[in-house]
């Protein structure tokens, strides 16, 4: 590393502190989203192949989680793979898919973070949807940050998946489907979600300057800020987390006003 780098990242480190210090902690969300954009950008800009850049993305993984914990922030989702990627080239969707799993098995074996997956397992390879029933068993007991893997997952899928489930239980207690019709709700859809129980998202953060959700927590995201980033993922800074806290800080939600 030479000097100019050196003086560039003792600036980045003091300029993140004063950000810290003037940081309102009493307005942190308590969920927040993270569409990890950027990864295949970052390795071309850097002259790597995307291989590398989905690696280098997984590896900023941990310490996001650890700013984080620095906060009161309760629950983070992580949008590691859309039903999208599916149709990525296999030299370049089974790298992916092993690095993935990786990081759940990192999370797991962390243990500061409570591993819930959100997306469809049907999707997935057998091997992958091992991993993560073994990591959320492995996590259920953990009093942490819950990280909600989303592998596989879609907005539109999701609430088709709860459409399902809601119809095939009401299947299985014998619901007459006019009284379905009559009970069906916001609240009821919502038990049906992958993420029920919890509470929505507060902040969605998309990296890489793409401004758009490409589908992500559809349902889950009705009164979300969002914050567009755009540092490609693997380059992703604490400075740049901490100002978008301090952006959500400063903003004045009205809910229906």
């Amino acid at each position: 590393m030479n000097l100019r780098d050196k003086l560039r990242g003792l600036l980045v480190r003091l300029y993140a502190r004063r950000v810290e210090g003037h940081l309102d902690t009493a307005q942190v969300p308590k969920h927040i989203g993270v569409i990890m954009d950027g990864n295949r950008r970052w390795a071309k800009a850097s002259g790597s192949s995307t291989v590398h850049g989905h690696r280098a993305g997984a590896d900023n993984i941990g310490e996001f989680l650890g700013w984080c914990s620095e906060t009161e922030v309760e629950v983070v989702t992580l949008w590691l793979l859309s039903t999208d990627n599916f149709d990525r080239p296999a030299d370049e969707l089974v790298p992916l898919l092993g690095i993935i799993e990786d990081v759940v098995r990192s999370l797991a074996a962390d243990g500061r973070w409570r591993v819930h997956h959100v997306g469809t397992p049907d999707l997935l390879p057998a091997g992958m949807q091992t991993t993560l029933k073994e990591a959320e068993a492995a996590t259920a007991h953990v009093s942490g940050i819950v990280v909600n893997v989303a592998i596989g997952y879609g907005g539109r899928q999701e609430i088709a998946d709860a459409v399902r489930s809601m119809l095939l239980d009401a299947h299985e207690k014998g619901t007459p489907m006019e009284e379905l019709a009559e009970a069906v709700d916001v609240d009821m859809i919502g038990r049906h979600l992958y993420t029920r129980e919890q509470p929505d998202p507060d902040l969605v953060i998309r990296t890489s300057g793409e401004q758009r959700l490409s589908g992500f927590m559809l349902w889950q995201t009705a009164h979300s800020e969002y914050y567009f980033c755009d540092v490609f993922w693997p380059a992703f800074r604490k400075v740049d987390f901490l100002r978008a806290l301090r952006d959500y800080a400063a903003r004045h939600r009205r809910y229906g006003g």
